[in-house]
């Protein structure tokens, strides 16, 4: 029998969102004149508000904006580092850091599960010891990073498909798996459902009364 412990990022084990503040981070420093762009990335987040703009497409915008049309793979590699020291620097609940060490005595393979971007997640999730990053990609082409997502925004339905595609992909048939899954958010009804064991972590008001009725387990790191 396989084991894993399957994590959310954003807000499970990171104290915020990280997008945005990636974006930020990367312009300040590769690219200082992008920063004029950020109103327009602002307008673009009303209107995902709005719900004129779906939540994929929001991304391939604002990537476009703060990042630019090409990112070299050479610098996004530089980012991704620059970031990921950033977060687990400052930004990663104890908690966490002790549910992830704790799986990993266990004998739990570590697997991140996420809708951020894998090309900065990565370079997270390898400090923090996850054998495999399940995420959204983005197009890749001469060397560069493309604003466009490659497939589908790991979120929600479609982050439930990748984690069953990659389990197949490792040859392993899910009755021969025993999977936990944490994450905030009620937006991951679907691998909750799926997973043998469910951790409602840091949840928002919503995912806790789900969980609640559910009777699954919950976790609050944020204390």
């Amino acid at each position: 029998m396989h084991h894993f412990a399957v994590y959310d990022m954003d807000k499970t084990i990171t104290y915020a969102p990280t997008w945005t503040s990636f974006l930020v981070r990367t312009a300040t420093v590769e690219s200082p004149w992008r920063l004029a762009l950020l109103p327009v990335a602002a307008l673009a987040t009303l209107g995902y508000v709005a719900r004129l703009v779906g939540r994929a497409r929001l991304k391939e915008i604002t990537h476009a904006l703060l990042l630019g049309p090409r990112l070299p793979e050479a610098v996004a590699a530089r980012a991704a580092d620059r970031f990921a020291e950033h977060i687990v620097e400052s930004g990663i609940y104890a908690g966490a850091l002790a549910q992830i060490a704790e799986d990993r005595a266990a004998g739990h393979r570590l697997v991140l599960a996420t809708a951020s971007y894998g090309f900065y997640a990565e370079a997270i999730a390898a400090r923090l010891g996850f054998e495999a990053v399940i995420a959204t990609r983005a197009v890749r082409e001469g060397g560069a990073i493309l604003p466009q997502i490659a497939g589908e925004n790991c979120y929600g339905p479609a982050k439930l498909a990748m984690i069953e595609a990659w389990l197949a992909g490792q040859g392993i048939a899910r009755s021969d798996a025993v999977v936990r899954f944490y994450s905030d958010h009620v937006s991951d009804e679907p691998s909750f459902n799926w997973a043998d064991v469910a951790i409602a972590t840091n949840p928002h008001t919503q995912l806790r009364a789900m969980a609640w009725e559910r009777k699954w387990r919950v976790e609050d790191w944020t204390r």
